[in-house]
């Protein structure tokens, strides 16, 4: 099985960068989005090919975060949100419940500048641990996408003057350590270490030319499936947004 996470920051703008060509190419089983800037409605209104469903969770605010499920195969149910009416309004989360697992797209929330929404991400990394853990009870959980931090100074080009920066505070790198305490394996970091690997870049001053980049996109899975982990990448060669998409592939 084959799956692809992409933070496509506006799925018209990307379709209309040729966001089609490379999901059709993919042959991924599902595809997972976020920040689609878009309703439910325009989002299943794309031509994702016959007897695919389209899974879409939008926000209050038009135009606003979004996140999508493509999938090939029907699920058991499905969740848009987690049940928290704090955090449900930004469609910031899709769950989709298979036999063997669930499947969840997340788009996490971003501190912002000079951190000033720090504390509701805070509030946000717990809610959504404990929202994953009460699935695993069940049965194994694959979550992923933009998760809006990078884990450690090999996940970004410059670690030393980004340390108290949205996206590398050490508050949210401990929610991260966390999720990892927690059971849960960063799929990437199975097959392939080191720096330079990035998934989102600046638009400013070339730097994704340069690879001045963060790994912020991310594949996680339970611990029950890591024996079936065969693969998990970065594609940086996608163009269509400022985030590239991500792959995991299991048996």
């Amino acid at each position: 099985m084959k799956f692809v996470s992409w933070n496509v920051n506006g799925i018209r703008a990307a379709v209309k960068k040729g966001a089609m060509d490379f999901f059709e190419a993919s042959g991924a089983d599902f595809i997972c989005l976020q920040e689609t800037k878009a309703t439910a409605d325009i989002v299943k209104d794309f031509d994702w090919g016959s007897g695919v469903t389209v899974l879409a969770n939008e926000a209050e605010k038009k135009g606003y975060s979004g996140t999508a499920i493509i999938a090939r195969e029907e699920p058991e149910s499905v969740f848009y949100g987690m049940g928290l009416e704090q955090h449900d309004g930004e469609g910031r989360v899709v769950t989709a419940e298979y036999p063997d697992f669930y499947l969840v797209t997340v788009y996490t929330p971003n501190a912002q500048n000079e951190l000033k929404r720090l504390d509701y991400r805070m509030e946000w990394d717990r809610d959504f641990l404990a929202y994953v853990k009460n699935l695993e009870a069940n049965k194994p959980v694959i979550f992923c996408g933009d998760l809006n931090v990078a884990h450690t100074e090999d996940d970004l080009a410059n670690p030393k003057t980004n340390r108290k920066n949205a996206g590398f505070s050490d508050e949210e790198r401990a929610g991260f350590d966390n999720i990892v305490a927690a059971g849960f394996v960063d799929t990437f970091r199975e097959f392939t270490q080191g720096k330079g690997h990035y998934s989102w870049w600046s638009y400013r001053a070339g730097a994704r030319a340069r690879n001045v980049g963060w790994r912020i996109d991310y594949f996680l899975i339970s611990q029950a499936l890591r024996p079936q982990l065969k693969a998990a990448r970065i594609l940086p060669d996608v163009m269509g947004s400022d985030h590239c998409p991500v792959e995991m592939t299991l048996a």
